[in-house]
């Protein structure tokens, strides 16, 4: 990992951009800029033992006052593994923020010591840029201070057919517009950082916040809903859509970790979730 970077394992919650949500208005939209770091785990080394190195990073941040917010989320499906997002305004305003992090001596040595020990616990790291996407999107201003799960989903779309891609989401954001207009998600397009999948075309990440995993079950129910309302011709056409445009899909379940995230002292005020937790000692040796 390169340290001039500044996205190595260790130090990647150096990019610790602007809050998703404003304490101000909890329902703004969803960033321009989103940054997802991914670290994955040793066998053995995911739940407290991950979350205390990770809250050497939380507390470095918390001793520095800095001024920007991070958080973090534990896999619950898929490779063991940790993400943490962090939303910038612009590209210019995640420039600053590194740069400002790396003249702080005293936080970079100490987010350096936390490096140490966290880079321990992976087996490989990666990191990927993505820019929103307000025209796929429905519904997208939520109070994320108040979710505990994302349901992520990961489009690869084939080279080509990003028209159809298009077409295709059009029908989707329509048609629940119609049928379940309370749904909401959020969709980024990848311009940055490959997956461990290595994808040839495009790659689109659609966002579904959850305040409980039951949402997870009237998804499917609305899902029905959602396939039912077409007519033969319409179904015909988005099949024919999806098998053209779709060259891969994959989701996902995560559940949002306090213990690894630098919270807005907000959000900290409004909901005892999100207030740090001391890590439980560790246990005595056997005699």
């Amino acid at each position: 990992m390169k340290k001039s970077t500044m996205l190595s394992a260790g130090l990647s919650l150096l990019f610790a951009g602007s809050s998703l949500v404003s304490a101000q208005d909890p329902t703004m939209p969803p960033p321009k800029v989103l940054v997802i770091m991914r670290e994955y785990l040793k066998p053995g080394r995911s739940g407290s033992m991950h979350a205390k190195t990770e809250s050497a990073f939380v507390s470095a941040m918390a001793a520095a006052k800095w001024p920007t917010h991070y958080f973090g989320m534990d896999s619950l499906s898929g490779p063991s593994r940790s993400l943490f997002l962090v939303a910038y305004p612009s590209f210019e305003a995640w420039e600053k923020d590194n740069l400002a992090t790396q003249k702080n001596a005293t936080l970079s040595a100490a987010l350096d010591r936390a490096g140490v020990a966290d880079g321990d616990l992976l087996t490989s790291y990666e990191s990927s840029t993505s820019v929103y996407r307000e025209d796929m999107s429905l519904n997208p201003a939520v109070n994320i201070a108040q979710m505990r799960y994302f349901e992520i989903i990961q489009l690869v779309i084939r080279p080509g057919h990003e028209k159809d891609w298009e077409d295709l989401v059009k029908i989707y954001v329509s048609g629940y517009r119609k049928t379940a207009p309370d749904t909401h998600w959020a969709t980024f397009e990848r311009v940055y950082g490959a997956s461990t999948t290595s994808p040839s075309g495009g790659v689109f990440l659609v966002f579904l916040p959850m305040k409980s995993l039951a949402e997870v079950d009237a998804n499917f129910a609305l899902s029905q809903k959602f396939a039912s309302s077409m007519s033969e011709s319409e179904a015909k056409k988005f099949g024919e859509l999806r098998a053209s445009a779709v060259a891969s899909e994959q989701s996902n379940l995560f559940a949002f970790n306090p213990r690894e995230s630098y919270a807005p002292d907000e959000w900290i005020k409004a909901d005892s979730f999100w207030k740090p937790k001391a890590a439980a000692p560790a246990a005595k040796p056997v005699q």
